[in-house]
């Protein structure tokens, strides 16, 4: 028996609807809520939060840490991973590096950061960037933030650079955040305050 042309278009109907309607579990997936980078102990490098960096870099593995220099200027590599996992440095104006060279030092960070497209830090946080570099001989660490800022009344400088940010996180963001809390550890450690 061959169905009538209305139940023919009464089927034809509930098909179109049902294709068109989407399916309720995906219609109301959302993206789970990206853990923010926040600052607790203990530290890599003595600026960056050790749960921070997991967070920011998906690394499993724990860091270990090369230390070289002092309050004044120094860096420290977390050198368990090539490229290294981690690089932070700090410098001070004063005690063998002038006012110039730190200026100089930072020129040259702000001109290659706008080249890649590099986000100005927020004011609070002083004069500096954002950036993912790549291209450059530069890549094997290309998420890089840098910052001159004021802590005592001197002009100070952090360093931080990592060589992959973890699938699905906002690189510039997260960086930005890890430079708010540097900062504030930096103040703490060699008992400055930061000025605004």
């Amino acid at each position: 028996m061959k169905p009538s042309p209305l139940t023919v278009a009464l089927i034809s109907l509930a098909l179109i609807s049902t294709a068109c309607t989407p399916e309720s579990g995906i219609a109301t997936k959302t993206a789970p809520a990206l853990q923010p980078v926040v600052d607790s102990a203990p530290y890599i490098c003595k600026l960056v939060p050790e749960d921070a960096f997991r967070l920011l870099t998906a690394a499993t593995r724990p860091p270990v840490e090369k230390m070289s220099g002092n309050k004044d200027s120094g860096d420290c590599f977390a050198p368990d991973a090539t490229p290294p996992a981690l690089e932070v440095g700090w410098l001070r104006v004063g005690a063998g590096t002038s006012q110039e060279h730190m200026d100089l030092l930072m020129d040259s960070r702000r001109d290659l950061y706008t080249r890649h497209d590099g986000v100005p830090l927020p004011a609070d946080l002083g004069e500096g960037m954002a950036a993912h570099v790549t291209n450059s001989p530069l890549d094997s660490q290309p998420y890089r933030v840098s910052a001159k800022f004021q802590c005592g009344s001197k002009d100070r400088m952090i360093d931080i650079y990592l060589p992959q940010v973890a699938k699905g996180r906002d690189a510039i963001k997260d960086m930005i955040e890890l430079m708010r809390i540097a900062q504030k550890r930096y103040s703490k450690l060699y008992n400055c305050t930061l000025d605004a």
